[in-house]
């Protein structure tokens, strides 16, 4: 069962170097042809770039989720978002990092158990401290363990 007292707790700040070179892999990766991602000097990053700085991330941010005390036998990605405010990232630019829980809440799911449900924000911020850009990731925690299916012949 997750910690709700983790409600509020932060990550460190961390460095994110937004690179040409990372912004033309993830898209082709992601097989996007877009030239403002593959060819300009000054590439603006794919929506979904963001996810990328979790390797940016230094070892202690692993303590946050630590913190939450999950289950990582019963783990789901439940969802992730994102949001800019203005114009996405360009390559050159050097964003601040920055993770807190924002909630956790439990829901019953519809095959019997409850599900925890983790919310954490991570916002973006250029060099004058302006937040950019916000990552919203939803992790779940199912009621048990995941199994392998019945086997329907039985």
């Amino acid at each position: 069962m997750a910690n709700k007292d983790a409600v509020g707790i932060e990550g460190p700040h961390f460095d994110v170097w937004v690179e040409r070179g990372k912004i033309r892999e993830f898209a082709r990766a992601t097989g996007s042809a877009a030239p403002e991602y593959l060819e300009r000097e000054d590439a603006v990053i794919p929506p979904t770039f963001l996810a990328t700085t979790a390797f940016w991330e230094p070892p202690e941010g692993r303590e946050l989720f630590a913190k939450i005390d999950l289950d990582n036998r019963r783990v789901l990605h439940g969802g992730q978002e994102y949001v800019f405010f203005g114009q996405p990232p360009r390559a050159g630019q050097r964003l601040k990092a920055h993770s807190v829980v924002e909630e956790i809440y439990d829901k019953e799911g519809r095959r019997g158990g409850t599900m925890t449900f983790v919310v954490t924000r991570t916002d973006f911020s250029d060099a004058d401290g302006t937040v950019v850009a916000q990552a919203r990731t939803t992790i779940i925690e199912t009621g048990k363990p995941a199994t392998a299916p019945a086997d329907e012949g039985s």
